[in-house]
């Protein structure tokens, strides 16, 4: 089943959805068609286009920012499928303080890293190992990041979620 990107009243993305989900909202008048795809939903009389966009008309408050998933997928997708010492493909998760030095399993401890970097750096601190981070490590962008569970960003979203998303949906194909 294809998904449907929802946006709040202010253009904002909400969430991902399933196109039979974002149906209903334009059926019940809770939200307006903004893109659709070629396929379409079909009833005896009527024929709708499958959403691809659609947005609330009336503004959601969100009351918090759900925590994302800390796991392998979302490392990668964070860190474009890149290993954060060297630049090479990424193939393992490595915590920059390890944590056998009591390093916690966190998003400002854990880098994507390629087998022959992680099996150099091993349980050593940066400053042991003579390694540096391209980038340091932060919490990635709520909005952004829900798409990560979608599995793949469709050309019509782009617009939506802001330069961060080009990025991700690079990391994504990948």
């Amino acid at each position: 089943m294809t998904q449907a990107l929802v946006l709040n009243a202010t253009y904002e993305p909400l969430c991902v959805v399933s196109t039979r989900r974002a149906l209903l909202l334009l059926l019940d008048e809770k939200a307006e068609l903004i893109h659709s795809t070629d396929r379409m939903f079909r009833a005896e009389r009527v024929a709708f286009a499958e959403p691809s966009v659609v947005r609330l008309w009336h503004f959601v408050k969100v009351p918090f920012q759900a925590r994302i998933a800390l796991n392998r997928r979302a490392v990668f997708a964070r860190d474009g499928h890149r290993c954060q010492y060297c630049g090479d493909s990424a193939e393992n998760i490595d915590h920059v303080i390890p944590r056998s030095r009591g390093g916690p399993h966190a998003w400002d401890n854990v880098v994507a890293s390629c087998r022959p970097c992680n099996a150099r750096k091993r349980d050593h601190l940066l400053e042991e190992s003579g390694m540096r981070l391209r980038r340091s490590p932060t919490v990635p962008r709520q909005r952004t990041f829900i798409l990560v569970a979608s599995g793949a960003i469709r050309s019509e979203w782009e617009a939506y979620l802001g330069s961060a998303s080009s990025s991700l949906s690079a990391s994504l194909s990948a």
